[in-house]
C-alpha cells in the first residue's frame, strides 16, 4: 500500500467511526430520554471565534469549547489541562530546557512552537479577554474565575493575525455578577498539594459591578535531588555565576509556588456603551521542572570529538587522547572563562580530577531521582491590565476598543546534566524581560435584514525587551553569556475585514481578509567567555598574530577567525542593529450549507503565517546579522466538516477534515554546541477531527472525541536530513513532525443524580488513547513519546444546592511515565528529558455564599 492510500484510508476510518457513533449514540439518547422522562437539552455556549457572539454550532470553523463548570468538573486548573480533551491539539508545560512549567508549548494540527526564547514566536496564539500574550513564558495560565476557553484550529490570519499560523486559544474570564457573591476553593493532594483560591463579586451600583480573585498554588516536587556517592574522591568545581545572579537549588524539582491576582471592573455607562478592565498579577518563585539524562559520554553521537571529549581528554592528561585539530596546552593548561567579568574565571582542567562525564556520575537509574545540584529555580512576576470600550453607535453598528499592556521579568536556571558538579557540564541560565503595548479597534455591523454580518478592524502591537543566557559547557571550556544582552523590538500594524453574506435560507459566503505590516529590530551580544574557538585552534590570545594559523602577521587572531567586534574578541555577532520588516496577506474564503436549522455542512480556506527574525544562539562568530535571521512560516488549510445538534438539543456531532500545506518551517538545527533556528522544511498535513456530546438520559451524558493527523515533511534541507543519518536521529522524508500524534482518542462519560434534598452527586471519568510521537525535531528515538492510554476520574457531591462541594479526583491514574520534552546536545555529551508527573490523587472543598 503507498503512502497516499494509507493517508486517504486512514481518513476514511476516522470517517467511518464517526459515522459509527452518529448512528449508534441517537438511539441511545432516544432509549434513555424515553426511559428517563424529559430532560433539558444541552447548554448553548456563546462564542467569540469571529469577534461577534454566536452559537458555537453555527460558526464554520472547528472550534473545541470549555465552559467554567466542565472545567472545574474535569479537575483543569490551567491550559496543558486540557490536552487531553481536545482532538488534534497537544498542549505542554515546559519547553526545552526552559525549565518552568509556565511556559506553554502548544501545537494545533500539527503547527506551533516548542520554545521559550524571547526572539521566537508561537505558532498558536493566546488570547486573554481579547488581547494576545505574545511569549509562551506565562502562557501555560492559572484558569482563573474563566467564563469559557476557545480552541480555534487551523491557521487564523484574518482575525487573530500574527503567529496564529497554528490556531488560537482565547481565555474569557466571568463578568461580575449583579449580586454579591463570595465563593472559596481548596485543593489538597499528591506531593503535598495546597492550593486555594477566592473569588468575590462586589457591585457597587446597578450599573458599576466588580470582582476579584486571588489565588495560591503550592506542590512539592516529583523528582528527589539524592546525595552522589564520590567512590571516585572527584573534586568539584565551585558554584558559577547565573545569568539572574540569584542562584537557588532544591530537594526536589517539579514543584509550583504561584500567587495570582486578578480583579475585573465593567460598568455599564448606559444602555449602549459599557467599559470593562482587566487587570491581573501572577508571582512564581518555585524549584525548576525535572530533569532525566538519558544518554552521556561516550555513547552520544560525535561526542567523542565534541567538547565533552575534550574535557574527558583534558582530565585524562594525555595528549594523545585528543581529538585532532584542538591545541591541548590552550585547552587544558590554561584558566578557564578569563573572560567572566564578575572574577577571575576557573584553574585549569589538567590535572585538576574533576568529575568526569559518565553514566554513573549523570544518571541514578529512577527518572523521579537526580544527582543534579546545580542551579535549579524558575521565577517570574507578570502584570497586565486590558480595557475594553464598547458602544453600540446605531442599531446595526458597534464599535470596540480594546487596549492592553503586558509585562514580564522571568528568571529561570536548569541544571541539565543531572549530576553533583554544580551544573558545570551543562546548566542553562536564562532572565528576560518583556513588555508589550496593543490596540485594536473593531466595528461590528449587520445590514441586508441581518443576512449580512460584518466585522472589520485596526491593530497595532509593540513589544521589546531582552535575553540574557549563562550557559557553561562541560567544566566551561564553552562559556556562552551575553551581558552585551540580545535586544529585541517588533512592530506591528494589520487592518482587516471579514464578512458573513447568508445568500439565501440555505447557503452562505464568507470571505476576509487581512494586511499586516511587521517590523522588527535585534541587536545579538552573544560571546563565548572562555575562548574556546581561539584555544582549540591554536591562535590564542585573541590578540597575537594570525600567523600562528598561516594567516598574515598584520592580522589578529581575532580578525583571522572572523570575531567581528573589535574589542570585544569573545562576542559572536556584529555590532550595531538588525532590521527587517514583513508584508503578509492572509485572506480567508468559505461557503455554508444549513441543510436544516440544526445541522450545517461547510467549506473553508484559510492562510496565516508566523513572524520571522533572528537566533540567538550561536556558537560560531558572523560577519553579519542577515548570518542568523530566518523568516517567517506560512500554512494554508483546506477544510470541510459538519455541525450538527440533533434531537432537541441532546445530542450535538461535529466532524472536520483538513489539508494543510505548511511551508519555510522554523526548526532548530544543532550547529555545534547550540540549537539554531533555521527555515529548514516543508510538510504536508492531512487529518480529520470528530466530537459529539450526548445526553442519554437517567442522568448519564458522554463527549467523546477523535483525532486523525499525519503530518509529514515533503522537503527537508539536508542540515536536519543528512545523506548519512544521525544514529541518534530518525528524520527522514516522510517524517513525522514533533508533537503530533497520529490518533487521539478521548471519551468522557458522566452520570449526574439528585441524592437528597438540595445534594447532588456526579461521577465521571475520562480515557485518553494517544499514538506515539517525537517531542524533537531530530525525531531522537530516546525523546520519543510511547503510545498512552490514560485514565482520569473524579467524584464530586454537591450539598445546599450546590453552596458546598466536595471532590476527590486523581489523574493519570494508568501511572504512565513519558517524556514530555527533551534536548539533545551531543557538543556537551548529553541527552535528557523532562518526565511527566506520576498517578496523583487530589480532593477538593468549595464554598459559595
Amino acid at each position: 500500500m503507498t503512502l497516499g492510500s494509507t493517508r486517504i484510508a486512514s481518513l476514511a476510518l476516522t470517517t467511518s467511526v464517526a459515522a459509527l457513533l452518529l448512528s449508534t449514540a441517537p438511539a441511545q439518547a432516544q432509549a434513555a430520554g424515553t426511559a428517563g422522562g424529559a430532560n433539558e437539552g444541552m447548554e448553548v455556549i456563546k462564542v467569540t471565534a469571529q469577534k461577534v457572539a454566536q452559537d458555537v454550532q453555527t460558526v464554520p470553523i472547528a472550534i473545541t469549547t470549555f465552559t467554567a463548570e466542565s472545567l472545574q468538573s474535569k479537575g483543569v486548573t490551567d491550559l496543558h489541562g486540557l490536552s487531553n480533551y481536545a482532538p488534534n491539539v497537544n498542549i505542554d508545560a515546559s519547553s526545552p530546557f526552559s525549565g518552568d512549567n509556565s511556559v506553554l508549548s502548544a501545537s494545533i494540527r500539527g503547527i506551533g512552537s516548542d520554545d521559550f526564547a524571547f526572539n521566537i514566536d508561537p505558532g498558536v496564539g493566546v488570547y486573554l479577554d481579547g488581547i494576545y500574550v505574545a511569549r509562551t513564558i506565562g502562557a501555560n495560565v492559572d484558569l482563573l474565575d474563566v467564563a469559557r476557553i476557545e480552541v480555534v484550529k487551523g491557521p487564523q490570519g484574518t482575525l487573530f493575525g500574527r503567529n496564529t499560523i497554528g490556531g488560537a486559544i482565547s481565555i474569557v474570564t466571568r463578568d461580575p455578577g449583579e449580586k454579591f457573591m463570595l465563593q472559596a476553593q481548596a485543593y489538597a493532594g499528591s506531593f503535598n498539594r495546597r492550593d486555594i483560591a477566592l473569588t468575590a463579586d462586589i457591585p457597587l451600583s446597578d450599573n458599576v459591578l466588580t470582582s476579584i480573585t486571588v489565588s495560591s498554588v503550592e506542590r512539592d516536587g516529583y523528582q528527589r535531588v539524592i546525595p552522589f556517592a564520590n567512590t571516585g574522591g572527584w573534586n568539584f568545581d565551585p558554584i558559577g555565576p547565573d545569568t539572574a545572579h540569584a542562584y537557588r537549588t532544591s530537594d526536589r524539582l517539579g514543584g509550583n509556588n504561584r500567587q495570582a491576582v486578578r480583579g475585573k471592573l465593567l460598568w455599564n455607562i448606559n444602555a449602549d456603551t459599557s467599559l470593562t478592565i482587566v487587570a491581573d498579577w501572577t508571582h512564581q518563585n518555585q524549584s525548576s521542572t525535572p530533569n532525566t539524562v538519558l544518554q552521556t559520554w561516550p555513547d552520544t553521537p560525535d561526542s567523542a570529538t565534541a567538547i565533552a571529549g575534550l574535557y574527558m581528554a583534558c582530565l585524562a592528561g594525555a595528549q594523545g587522547q585528543v581529538p585532532p585539530g584542538p591545541n591541548f596546552d590552550n585547552l587544558c593548561n590554561l584558566p578557564r572563562m578569563t573572560g567572566w567579568p564578575a572574577g577571575p574565571g576557573l584553574p585549569p582542567l589538567h590535572n585538576s580530577n574533576l568529575l568526569p562525564i559518565s553514566p554513573a556520575t549523570t544518571q541514578t537509574g529512577n527518572i523521579d531521582m537526580t544527582y543534579a545540584n546545580g542551579p535549579n529555580y524558575a521565577k517570574y512576576d507578570v502584570e497586565g491590565i486590558g480595557i475594553t470600550l464598547a458602544s453600540n453607535i446605531t442599531p446595526d453598528i458597534t464599535v470596540k476598543s480594546i487596549t492592553g499592556y503586558r509585562h514580564i521579568t522571568w528568571n529561570i536556571a536548569i541544571d541539565l546534566d543531572g549530576s553533583a558538579d554544580h551544573g558545570q557540564f551543562l546548566t542553562v541560565s536564562d532572565q528576560q524581560q518583556q513588555q508589550q503595548f496593543s490596540q485594536e479597534f473593531q466595528f461590528i455591523g449587520n445590514a441586508l435584514d441581518s443576512r449580512l454580518n460584518w466585522v472589520a478592524g485596526l491593530f497595532f502591537f509593540y513589544e521589546d525587551g531582552y535575553v540574557h543566557d549563562w550557559v557553561p559547557f562541560d567544566g566551561g571550556l564553552l562559556a556562552v553569556e551575553d551581558s552585551n544582552l540580545n535586544l529585541v523590538r517588533t512592530m506591528s500594524y494589520a487592518g482587516y475585514v471579514h464578512a458573513d453574506y447568508r445568500i439565501s435560507d440555505q447557503f452562505g459566503l464568507t470571505v476576509g481578509a487581512r494586511y499586516s505590516i511587521e517590523k522588527k529590530h535585534f541587536v545579538g551580544g552573544q560571546q563565548d567567555l572562555n575562548g574556546l574557538s581561539y584555544k582549540a585552534s591554536g591562535c590564542y590570545p585573541p590578540d597575537a598574530s594570525g600567523a600562528l594559523l598561516g594567516a598574515p602577521a598584520f592580522l589578529t587572531c581575532q580578525e583571522v577567525l572572523g570575531f567581528p567586534v573589535a574589542g570585544q574578541p569573545f562576542r559572536y555577532f556584529p555590532a550595531g542593529s538588525n532590521d527587517r520588516e514583513f508584508d503578509e496577506f492572509t485572506p480567508t474564503a468559505g461557503l455554508q450549507w444549513h441543510a436544516t436549522d440544526q445541522i450545517m455542512a461547510y467549506f473553508s480556506w484559510s492562510k496565516g503565517f508566523k513572524s520571522g527574525g533572528w537566533t540567538t544562539r550561536l556558537s560560531d562568530p558572523i560577519l553579519h546579522g542577515s548570518d542568523a535571521q530566518f523568516d517567517p512560516e506560512k500554512a494554508s488549510t483546506y477544510e470541510v466538516g459538519m455541525k450538527s445538534t440533533l434531537l432537541d438539543n441532546r445530542l450535538q456531532a461535529n466532524v472536520a477534515l483538513f489539508y494543510t500545506d505548511y511551508t519555510q518551517i522554523q526548526l532548530n538545527q544543532q550547529v555545534g554546541a547550540s540549537p539554531v533556528l533555521k527555515n529548514l522544511g516543508d510538510a504536508n498535513i492531512y487529518g480529520a477531527e470528530f466530537e459529539g456530546q450526548a445526553l442519554l438520559g437517567n442522568g448519564f451524558s458522554t463527549h467523546a472525541s477523535v483525532g486523525y493527523i499525519d503530518a509529514y515533511y515533503y522537503s527537508l534541507d539536508p542540515a536536519v536530513h543528512p545523506a548519512t543519518p544521525d544514529p541518534a536521529s530518525d528524520i527522514t522524508l516522510a517524517s513525522k513532525l514533533p508533537k503530533t500524534p497520529m490518533w487521539k482518542v478521548n471519551i468522557n462519560p458522566q452520570y449526574e443524580t439528585e441524592i437528597g434534598d438540595g445534594m447532588d452527586l456526579v461521577i465521571q471519568a475520562a480515557y485518553t488513547h494517544v499514538s506515539s510521537m517525537y517531542n524533537n525535531t531530530l525525531n531522537t528515538p530516546l525523546l520519543k513519546r510511547p503510545t498512552m492510554d490514560l485514565l482520569d476520574a473524579s467524584i464530586e457531591m454537591s450539598f445546599a444546592n450546590d453552596r458546598y462541594s466536595i471532590a476527590v479526583g486523581g489523574t493519570n491514574l494508568t501511572d504512565k511515565r513519558y517524556p514530555t520534552t527533551g534536548s539533545t546536545n551531543f557538543a556537551a555529551g548529553l541527552i535528557s528529558a523532562t518526565f511527566n508527573p506520576p498517578a496523583e490523587w487530589y480532593a477538593r472543598l468549595r464554598i459559595k455564599m
